[in-house]
């Protein structure tokens, strides 16, 4: 099957970025795309300061069963399309919006996640998850996780003994806040977000599809380099700063029983002598 990343710049324009939404789907269903996986926050962007977000510009929020999100589901027809997006939800009559993402095909929608781990701010605007749940789909057994989550071995690992398969990573990551580089691959944050993209597909032996936004919103720089990673983490495609679609044909079955042929990971994990529950 065709697995494919996107990298490209979402903002608070909701109507402009489902017709960017709809061109790229069409892009990816020309080459063949069987799984495209859009950034954190495609729809309405991300924050535009993770430090002190200014609640009267935050991204707008959505329902599930919104419009907007109908859209998104009447153009992915028989592909398996995942992106981010702000969801609203109504709990004991108080609005609580989530940093969340959605899977769907034409048919509906497949699995959700709402983010678990919050950086910096992200707490002030958001509500946390509260857990890692994997989900069939026509491409295979599928979980999500959305940027900073990755940092979290945990996650993928939950994922990964949940069935999972085919792991996607929706990001809005940026480029350091506090030590900037000059030139992004000596990034900090740059490395740190290639690094774990590999770890977590071969400590796992998953594939990992991992997308980015880029460009700028306020005073984020975000990264790109969203890539496709196999289960011995090599990365088979990858895209770097700009916009654009990192495409790898992979046999997933199949290279995931290569990888554990000898050492399967998940089957030599010895719980009783792992930590758990406690705090540093």
């Amino acid at each position: 099957m065709r697995l494919a990343a996107v990298a490209a710049h979402f903002g608070r324009d909701v109507p402009r970025a489902l017709d960017k939404m709809a061109g790229i789907v069409a892009d990816a269903r020309e080459a063949g795309v069987d799984l495209l996986v859009f950034p954190d926050a495609t729809l309405g962007g991300y924050l535009a300061d993770l430090r002190s977000p200014d609640p009267n510009a935050l991204p707008p929020a959505f329902a599930e069963d919104s419009t907007e999100v109908g859209r998104v589901v009447a153009m992915a027809g028989a592909m398996v399309v995942c992106f981010g997006y702000t969801e609203e939800t109504l709990v004991d009559g108080e609005l609580r919006h989530h940093n969340a993402a959605l899977c769907v095909t034409g048919d509906g929608i497949l699995g959700r996640h709402r983010k678990v781990h919050q950086p910096a701010g992200e707490s002030l605007v958001y509500a946390a998850g509260d857990a890692f749940e994997a989900f069939d789909t026509p491409v295979g057994r599928m979980g999500m996780l959305i940027d900073y989550d990755k940092t979290f071995p945990e996650s993928a690992r939950t994922l990964a003994l949940d069935g999972a398969q085919v792991l996607a990573c929706l990001s809005a990551w940026p480029a350091s806040v506090t030590d900037r580089a000059s030139r992004l691959p000596q990034d900090r944050q740059s490395r740190l977000f290639d690094l774990y993209d590999s770890a977590r597909a071969a400590e796992n032996q998953v594939v990992w599809v991992s997308s980015n936004q880029t460009g700028v919103m306020g005073g984020l720089r975000f990264l790109g380099q969203a890539k496709v990673v196999g289960p011995g983490g090599d990365v088979l495609a990858r895209t770097w700063s700009k916009g654009a679609l990192a495409v790898a044909e992979v046999d997933v079955a199949l290279e995931i029983a290569r990888s554990r042929r000898i050492l399967h990971h998940l089957q030599e994990l010895t719980p009783g002598s792992y930590r758990s529950g406690g705090t540093p």
